[in-house]
This record gives C-alpha cells, structure tokens and sequence, in this order.
C-alpha cells in the first residue's frame, strides 16, 4: 500500500462515516500538491523518507483528524474545568472523613492488627476516591460533548457561594470545631467558632445552596457505594473480643435495593433542582415532600423487617433485630453494662439502631411539615435561603 493511502486510511478510520469521504479527498489532493511541489523543486521523485517527511509535517493522523471532527477538542473544557475541580476537591473531603470515621470505629474496637486496618483504609480512600474521579470526569465529558450548561453556571447568586467552602479543608476543620463547641458549651459558644467567611448579617439564615451541594455529593457517594462502585473494607467484617465477625446483610435490603436506590437518586434530584432554580421555593419544598415521604416508606418498612443484618463468628449467629419493645428509655441506660461478646454486641446494636430508624422517622415527620409550610409560604423559605 502507498505511503500516502496508508496515511489516509489512518484518519479516516478517526472520522464519521458521513464526513469521511469529502475529507480524505481534501486532505489527499493537499498532499499531492505538496508532493508534487517538492518534486518540481528536487528535479526529482521523492523517497519513501521525503514523502514521510511532508506527512510529518502534516501532522499526526490522530491529530489531524480532531481538527475535521466536530464538538469540542478536550474532555472537559477550561469552562467546566473550575466545576469538576471543585467536586473532585470536595468529593474526596467527604471520602476521607468517611473513610477515617470507618478507621476510628475499627481502631476502638479492639482490632488485633492496626497496621493492617490502617492499610485497608488507605487502599479504601484510593480506590474510592479513583471511582469518584471517574465517575465525576464522565459527567463533565458529558456535559462538554452535548454542551449542556445547567443554569447555576451563569445564573448564581452570591449567598449561594459559602457552598463552594466543602472543597476547603479549613471550612470542614472550622464546622467541626463549631458542632463541638455547640454539644459541649451550647449554641452560644458554637457560634464563636465558625468560618471566618461566614459574615453576622448571614448568620441565623439557611444557606439551601450549601446544604444542597453538600448533600448532593454525600448522597452520590452513597449512590456510588450502594451499586458497589465505591468500597469501603471493613463494613462486611468487626472484631468482638478479638475474634474476626462477618456481617452479612438481611433479605430486606435485597427487596429495597431499588426502592433504596430510586429514592437517593430523588434525593440527588431535588439538590441538583436547588442548585439550579433557586428562586423556585414552592416547587422545591413540593419536591421535597415527596422524597421525605418516600424515606418514610423506606424507614417504615426496613422497621416492620424487624431483621437487618446477622454478626457470624464460626457456627454461633446472632441477629441485629428489633421491635417496638426496644423503644425504651431504660434500655438505652442499660448500654454501658453489656457485655463485649457476640450477643451482647448484637444487643447493642439492634437497640441503637432501632432508635436510630425512630429517630429518622420522626426527622422526616418534621421535614414533611416544614416543607409544606414552605410551600404554602415560599417568601419564607426564600428570605431563608
């Protein structure tokens, strides 16, 4: 085969079907006159070595062949760029505090082998901080391919901006610093320790955009980890009393796996819906309802199983279980006397996780009635926001 239709089938094989034909003739006859211009000028047929020459001069066929193709020339453009930078930045914030709150847990626990649990974590962060990376580049290629441009990319306001804090490690530093000063000195004395950001005329105002994005990026982590995109070691096994315990899931999270999924990816929607009409209180408190009352069913159901997760040492089993019976002041005064072998572990946990549910229950009662006030007084939720 020719040098030259050598060097045409390679950028043809980069280019549309449709186009193909109308540019490979084009770029031949711009090869051929410059062939045929170097010939008139040597006196001479060129060599194989001069007719590669031009081609090189030419450029690369992969490289030539971007400069036919239609859309855009980079992955994610200089417009999108700041945007993915940011959630990447925040992403992995969230990765690590998650990621060292699993560490924590593992740590207090009695672990035989911390090395190996530091390990785990840190093997942990990376893979899932690799698939948030991905998962977020696919999006901004997305967007850059089809050139969709939410609205929030032009039309933003600046009380929405202390969101963009969650990428900073300070800001992170400084929230925790504030919910600890407000459990151990009350709200009075929290209050000293925000952001330095966080001016007094902002103060005593709910920042929707920040709660938004912040609970868009944790709920798609969740999201990446529910569908088993996002590992994170050491939830499938604990150590009670030095002994390795398997956790394995009961049948109720099999039977939600969609209802569970469905309502997070609603959950996402409403935040992106925030973001992206802000003015729009009515439609987002009406939005919210629906998911609110969605996770009431989710809630009530994974109650009514009564059974959700068994801790295996060997052949002796136990159930993390519970009922309307554990709903009981006195046994949560009881915790600190159980016993650290497998039942009493078992115990533990079914009590705190039934609580846990009721307590969810109740937050979402609240969430449903404070969304339908403001969607029967949006002037209240946007003077809020």
């Amino acid at each position: 085969m020719d040098m030259v239709e050598r060097y045409l089938e390679a950028v043809a094989a980069q280019l549309s079907a449709e186009e193909r034909d109308d540019i490979v003739a084009e770029l031949r006859d711009l090869i051929l006159s410059r062939v045929e211009a170097k010939e008139e000028a040597v006196g001479r047929p060129l060599t194989d070595d001069e007719r590669e020459a031009i081609l090189k001069e030419i450029g690369h066929p992969l490289v030539v062949a971007a400069r036919y193709r239609k859309g855009p020339d980079s992955l994610i453009g200089p417009e999108l760029f700041p945007y993915w930078l940011y959630g990447v930045k925040a992403g992995l914030l969230i990765l690590l505090v998650v990621s060292g709150i699993g560490l924590f847990i593992r740590l207090i626990s009695g672990t035989a082998d911390a090395g190996q649990d530091i390990a785990q974590s840190f093997h942990g962060f990376f893979g899932s901080g690799l698939t948030l990376i991905g998962a977020l580049t696919l999006g901004g290629a997305i967007m850059e391919h089809y050139a969709i441009r939410p609205k929030w990319l032009t039309d933003w306001r600046v009380k929405d901006l202390s969101a963009f804090g969650l990428s900073d490690p300070s800001w992170w530093g400084a929230s925790m610093k504030s919910v600890s000063g407000k459990v151990g000195a009350g709200a009075g004395a929290g209050a000293g320790l925000r952001p330095m950001w966080r001016t007094p005329s902002m103060r005593g105002r709910r920042d929707f955009g920040a709660e938004a994005a912040f609970s868009f990026l944790a709920v798609g982590l969740f999201v990446l980890w529910w569908v088993g995109l996002v590992h994170f070691p050491g939830l499938s096994v604990m150590r009670i009393d030095g002994d390795l315990v398997s956790v394995s899931p009961a049948p109720i999270w099999a039977t939600l796996f969609v209802p569970v999924l469905l309502y997070a990816l609603g959950q996402m929607g409403v935040d992106l819906f925030t973001l992206i009409q802000p003015q729009a209180a009515r439609m987002r408190a009406v939005l919210a309802i629906l998911v609110a009352a969605a996770g009431l069913w989710l809630t009530w159901n994974i109650f009514e199983a009564g059974h959700w997760f068994t801790l295996s040492v060997g052949a002796e089993q136990a159930r993390i279980a519970g009922d309307w019976v554990l709903l009981d002041f006195d046994r949560l005064h009881d915790l600190r006397d159980r016993q650290r072998d497998l039942v009493g572990v078992t115990s533990t946990l079914s009590l705190i996780m039934t609580w846990a549910l009721a307590i969810s229950a109740v937050s979402l009662v609240f969430r449903i009635a404070a969304n339908a006030w403001r969607a029967v007084r949006p002037d209240v939720a946007s003077n809020a926001g």
